[in-house]
Order: C-alpha cells, then structure tokens, then sequence
C-alpha cells in the first residue's frame, strides 16, 4: 500500500510581518512627534542678551549657594532684603533690580524673591548670567 502524502499548500503570507512594520511606525513617530502640550496662543520665549552691558544703576541683590542674601553687598536675611527693596520700590518706582545668584543657587531660593519684587511694583528685574564658555 501506498501512502500518499498530501501536496504542501503555501500558507498566505503571515501578519507577523505587516503587524512588525505597524510597530516600527509607530515608534518613528512617537520620537519624532511633539510630546508637550501647546498653548492656546502663541507663546515667544525671551532671548537672553549674553555680552550686553548690563544696565546702570539699581540695586545688586546676591544669592549665594547656601541661599544667602546680600544687597549691595550689605548680608540680610530674606525679609530685610525685601523690606530694603519695598523701601526703595516707594522712594523711586522706576528702580532697576539685578539679580546675582551663584550657579550652584536652587531655583527655588530664587523664583520667589523675583515673586515678592513684583508683587511690590519692581518694574524691571534683571538676572545676571554668563556667557557659555569654559569654566573656571
């Protein structure tokens, strides 16, 4: 007796392949998509002037690494600080305030000091940078 073996049938192409491309896509334009959210309107971000003279006049307010405070080179604690600014906001609105905070400074020892300066009519705030370069 003889047994015959049925022809092989060619099986359709699989989905595995089309289903790898799928996820190939997929990745592609998750890294090249935009994952922020965008605003409503349009939204310019400040330039910094790096090299630009900086303004004359005004107050120095210098934040060190540990969060120390000095104004024009006098150390105070933060509410001295801001007591000084209010007072010199009230004598002479228009007063320029430059702020000079070392690199190591948290943001945190920072952001709400130009908070407070705001909130008491400083109209122009300054943070003083430096240029990219090499460090020292």
């Amino acid at each position: 007796m003889r047994i015959t073996r049925p022809a092989p049938r060619h099986h359709p192409e699989t989905i595995i392949a089309l289903i790898d491309v799928v996820f190939f896509l997929l990745v592609f334009f998750m890294l090249i998509g935009r994952m922020d959210a965008t605003a409503p309107f349009d939204v310019t971000p400040p330039v910094a002037q790096t090299g630009a003279d900086m303004p004359a006049g005004g107050l120095t307010l210098s934040v060190g690494a540990d969060g120390a405070l000095a104004l024009d080179g006098l150390e105070l604690n933060a509410e001295q600080a801001v007591a000084q600014v209010q007072r010199l906001i009230e004598e002479q609105p228009e007063t320029l305030i430059r702020i000079n905070a070392h690199r190591d400074a948290t943001l945190r020892g920072v952001l709400p000091l130009i908070a407070q300066f705001e909130a008491l009519g400083a109209r122009d705030v300054v943070l003083v940078v430096t240029p990219p370069g090499p460090v020292r």
